[in-house]
């Protein structure tokens, strides 16, 4: 063969091999477009729950199957932008919190609840442990109103059922500003484990 027609050839076939690679490239991106564009986004839920210090109400917490991110703060006070020594005084009215992002398909609320009374003593006012103050007292700061009628009932069978001696005194309030504690706080008990914390589950 002519050695000028061979060298064609090969160019032709590297030709159309490489329009079939850039077209299977093609169709693969086009498919995975789709496919991306059919997963419907996440519907999600947030609420913010004060039971004590929150290192250990965060450490707990976050292992929930269906807890998607934790963020701990302050909330419930009248101080704007309150930091940590403002908030430690007890007289600022916040109470140290954890805000929880949540997949509701995975976790519901009253799941969700039902979890928080175990991992602290929702009967002990203004103190958890060896913290007193109202800074560490039970709190439930509902997002809307199916939130706060659901907590209501919650908190109605935890009494009945017994479990606690006492009655609750969590209070269910409304939703109100939350402020993002400091950064050595995020995660804290990740940062130091072993660090202090008062909270453990209870059957």
């Amino acid at each position: 063969m002519d050695p000028k027609f061979q060298t064609i050839g090969i160019v032709l076939v590297l030709a159309l091999f490489g329009c079939e690679r850039g077209d299977s490239h093609r169709l693969a991106a086009q498919k995975a477009a789709q496919e991306t564009a059919q997963v419907k986004p996440i519907k999600t839920e947030t609420v913010v729950l004060g039971g004590g210090c929150f290192w250990g109400v965060e450490e707990l917490i976050r292992k929930l199957d269906g807890v998607i991110e934790t963020e701990v703060g302050y909330a419930g006070g009248d101080l704007k932008d309150p930091t940590y020594p403002d908030v430690k005084t007890g007289r600022t009215g916040h109470a140290e919190v954890i805000k929880i992002l949540f997949d509701p398909a995975k976790l519901t609320f009253e799941t969700l609840l039902d979890y928080f009374f175990k991992l602290h003593d929702p009967t002990t006012l203004n103190r958890q442990g060896n913290d007193t103050g109202t800074q560490y007292r039970s709190v439930i700061f509902a997002q809307n109103d199916e939130q706060k009628k659901i907590a209501l009932e919650k908190i109605r069978q935890v009494n009945a059922s017994g479990k606690w001696k006492k009655p609750l005194v969590t209070a269910v309030a409304p939703v109100t500003a939350f402020y993002s504690a400091e950064e050595y706080h995020q995660d804290y008990l990740q940062k130091n484990p072993g660090g202090y914390t008062c909270h453990f589950l209870r059957k």
